[in-house]
């Protein structure tokens, strides 16, 4: 009994083992991951088949939806209810009626009782067909439901869907369904293509590493902030990803933070987004806007893994080769459908033919003196003989049934010219439809170019592309904290603890600080509350990483040796919380002489030897200029040998390392000094920016390196010269007429903007350059999409240089149609400023457009 007993012994690692792989399997085919061939989860499509099932062209409630659904799908109605109002708000397969909830604001769809839906007509031409679909039983055998969808486009890369299983995932980015077409039709035309996100909630986002939807890739999705005035922003789109109230949380938090400085947070988001920050006083919009990137939801970082179910298995893939295998299945389905309508033209020629034969040749009398049901099918078969080689199949017994079903009346009014029209157009139907069959690959083509041209209309692109800049958090986190250091006893940081001791700057509690001791050891510590570095601290700041222009002069005593030595040096790069000897890290060394410059400034010492020593010059300068720069462990120049009684400032120096070399970033209207776009110059302490706007202004800036500039509203960004000359054309429509003005900048205060057109409403900007003596070609717009013969004009020669203020002279009545740039002869001039102008011709130039509707001021 015992023995017995034993053999039915289960051991649970293997019950785990056995069940815990059903119930993966299970989850992973019945519930989380779509299938490549339609594109939905087994969920989806029976929402869809009980939506088909349902249609009569009227809409549903969606409780009654829910409702029948449940009859194939094994779970509960709220799993169903939020599977339809998800495809629902995605705007493809389902017209919605009612409150479906919004994906930009996270507001929740009302109740399934008071939302209705039925198939769009995109749906019912593209998802279903009974004659092609591959049939099951429900789960409890009372229903047939389809096993896949006959699906004739990339749905799954249209919708996007996301999904959680046991021991996987999936996340398929949405793609824009007029591209997804094109690709199809590429890919059917062997031709290349490649496919990108986009999102229903617009915004930007940077497909660099994308990685065709791979897993291991990423995308980077940013919302569209915009510069409000020098107070305010507005977010205009939000990321994938997120919501108008999750964002706004994520803002707040971050103020909270001190991350971000503001004030207060509108949301006035209805029919669009809008969302409006109000900034605190003295903060830049442009780092305002690179902290939100930084530290809140208007940035978020999205990692695509295109997982789904192939011969019903999981497959990690790409969405390429998703795209063929849909464009692939396409192809099947509509060879299918030809072949069964092929079938279904066939058999109708058949019967029609079959049918005028019978009536025309009076068959149906061969039956009257036939007595059983046998003789009359032989009397038939017997009539039709003759003709038989002129059908295109044997004739079968059903088919002589159905003509023993015609009724007297048919045959009393039977029109053979009608018969043979009729019999004629399904011989073109049937020729057309072989056509389609031969050119497959011709038909799904222009199936797909038809499917684009009905409903590609409103379903462009939302999602504008773009490179991302990195934004580096240290640099645009605000400063929330105080840093101040207690030099006696060595401690640093912004806590209650310090606030009494020597306060150093404005800083976040994100920054690294460095320190410098008396005994010539250096330290980069993480910004705390309270951190000790050592006593006797001489020297503190906040240290950003790579910073190859702020630079160290010291003078040290090298305790072995007794030498003193000289040195210039800069920290690019440390290990947080170590000790770097800034002397030769021997016994007894120590810093007599110590600054820190920003822009690698180079002063002269007066060095004091001690009256004791046997040196001849007790006294004498040096300049550190003549010292190179070079790392923190090189070991300097022996200054003296002597013993030094003290060490005072002579003189503050320049710069050993020039202006600082700055460009333009066009694509994204920053600056940068890693040579990404348009070189703007090199920059020393007090030079500034000149921006020209299309609105008619202009705007002195500095040349931080956080500035950010809306290349859509500028006509030039350059480097500002004091006798830079500005030559404008401007329409004042009070005098309709056009005036002409040449002026220099009599302006200093900085983010400003000074109108220097008519103030007037409606006056507009029409030409302006910086270029020197700039000869220009115009023409006047006559009017019926004609315009005159260009003229040239040579803008000095018109009027002098006046006032920016000033109205100017006349120009030239009329609307100016087209206006361009064609000549500049170089002023006498800077060099550097001929450099920078003659960079700028192109740019300016691009930034003018055309009047093509002839309406004065649309050139910009």
């Amino acid at each position: 009994m015992g023995e017995q007993n034993e053999q039915h012994i289960t051991t649970l690692d293997g019950l785990y083992e056995n069940w815990f792989l059903d119930y993966a399997s299970y989850v992973i085919l019945e519930r989380a991951v779509p299938a490549l061939y339609d594109g939905l989860k087994p969920v989806q499509r029976r929402i869809m088949h009980t939506m088909k099932t349902l249609d009569d062209g009227r809409f549903n409630k969606v409780a009654n939806i829910v409702g029948s659904t449940m009859q194939y799908h094994p779970h509960g109605d709220a799993s169903i209810n939020e599977a339809i109002v998800n495809i629902g708000q995605k705007d493809l397969l389902i017209d919605c009626q009612g409150n479906w909830g919004d994906i930009r604001t996270g507001d929740s769809a009302a109740a399934a009782r008071y939302i209705e839906a039925r198939l769009s007509k995109f749906a019912l031409e593209v998802m279903f067909n009974e004659d092609t679909t591959e049939w099951q039983l429900s789960y409890d055998g009372r229903k047939k439901e389809p096993v896949l969808l006959p699906v004739k486009f990339p749905l799954l890369l249209a919708q996007g869907i996301e999904g959680i299983a046991v021991g996987l995932s999936t996340k398929v980015m949405p793609h824009n369904f007029c591209e997804l077409i094109d690709a199809s039709i590429k890919y059917l035309k062997k031709e290349d293509f490649i496919l990108y996100p986009d999102f229903l909630t617009g915004g930007f986002v940077d497909v660099r590493e994308y990685n065709d939807g791979k897993r291991g890739g990423k995308i980077r999705v940013r919302a569209k902030v915009d510069t409000i005035d020098k107070k305010s922003l507005r977010i205009s789109e939000i990321p994938f990803g997120t919501t108008t109230a999750n964002l706004i949380d994520s803002i707040l938090k971050a103020n909270e933070k001190g991350k971000i400085k503001i004030k207060k947070v509108h949301d006035n988001t209805a029919k669009d987004v809008d969302i409006q920050i109000e900034l605190q006083p003295n903060i830049s919009t442009s780092v305002a806007i690179d902290a939100l990137y930084a530290f809140t939801d208007c940035e978020l970082s999205i990692s695509p893994n295109t997982c789904v179910i192939i011969d019903e298995k999981p497959h990690f893939t790409d969405v390429s080769t998703a795209l063929k295998i849909s464009t692939d299945t396409t192809v099947q389905l509509l060879k299918r459908e030809l072949e069964i309508l092929l079938d279904e033209l066939q058999d109708k020629w058949h019967f029609s033919s079959l049918e005028k034969i019978f009536i025309e040749n009076r068959i149906y009398r061969d039956i009257e003196e036939e007595e059983t049901w046998e003789g009359v099918i032989s009397a038939i078969d017997r009539g039709l003989h003759p003709f038989k080689n002129l059908l295109q199949r044997a004739v079968t017994q059903d088919d002589i049934v159905r003509l023993t079903e015609i009724k007297i009346k048919r045959i009393s009014k039977f029109d053979a010219k009608k018969a043979d029209e009729y019999i004629k157009s399904l011989e073109d139907e049937m020729a057309q439809t072989q056509k389609n069959l031969k050119g497959l690959t011709a038909f799904a083509i222009k199936y797909f170019e038809n499917l684009l041209k009905k409903y590609g209309k409103g379903r462009e692109r939302k999602t504008e592309i773009t490179n991302f800049d990195t934004v580096e958090v240290k640099l645009v986190a605000a400063n929330n904290e105080k840093l101040y250091v207690n030099r006696a006893e060595g401690f640093v940081g912004y806590g209650k603890d310090l606030k009494k001791e020597e306060f150093i700057s404005e800083c976040s509690d994100i920054d690294d600080i460095i320190a410098f001791t008396k005994d010539g050891i250096m330290k980069v510590v993480r910004n705390s509350d309270k951190v000790f570095i050592g006593k006797d601290i001489i020297h503190v700041a906040v240290w950003k990483k790579n910073d190859e222009r702020t630079t160290y002069n010291a003078v040290y005593l090298d305790g072995k040796s007794g030498n003193n030595y000289v040195k210039r040096f800069n920290v690019t790069s440390i290990t947080r919380d170590k000790e770097y000897p800034i002397t030769q890290g021997n016994p007894k060394s120590k810093l007599l002489y110590f600054t820190a410059n920003q822009n690698a400034e180079a002063e002269i010492i007066d060095v004091q030897l001690t009256q004791g020593c046997s040196a001849r010059i007790k006294r004498f300068d040096y300049d550190f200029s003549e010292l190179t720069i070079k790392n923190r462990s090189s070991q300097g120049n022996i200054l003296t040998k002597y013993p030094v009684r003290k060490i005072e400032l002579r003189t503050k120096g320049q710069s050993t390392l020039g202006g600082l070399d700055i460009w333009l970033d066009d694509d994204i209207g920053k600056l940068n000094t890693e040579q990404r776009g348009k070189y703007l110059g090199s920059f020393q302490n007090d030079d500034k920016i000149l921006v020209l706007l299309k609105s008619g202004e202009y705007m002195l800036t500095n040349f931080e390196i956080t500035n950010r500039y809306n290349m859509n509203d500028s006509i030039s960004i350059e480097k500002y010269y004091p006798n830079t000359i500005i030559s404008a054309i401007h329409y004042i429509p009070s005098k309709k007429c056009n005036y002409i003005k040449r002026f220099q900048i009599e302006t200093s205060t900085l983010e400003q903007r000074f109108s220097f057109i008519a103030d007037e409403k409606d006056a507009q900007l029409i030409f302006a350059t910086t270029v020197p003596n700039p000869t220009i070609e115009y023409a006047l717009d006559l009017g019926k999409n004609k315009s005159s013969e260009p003229e040239q004009s040579v803008l000095a020669s018109v009027i002098e240089v006046k006032g920016w203020k000033a109205v100017g002279n006349k120009f030239v009545g009329g609307t100016i149609k087209s206006i361009s740039l064609i000549e500049s002869e170089p002023a006498e001039e800077p060099k550097e400023l001929n450099e920078s102008i003659n960079q700028n011709i192109d740019f300016e130039i691009t930034n003018l457009k055309e009047n093509t509707k002839g309406e004065q001021g649309e050139l910009f």
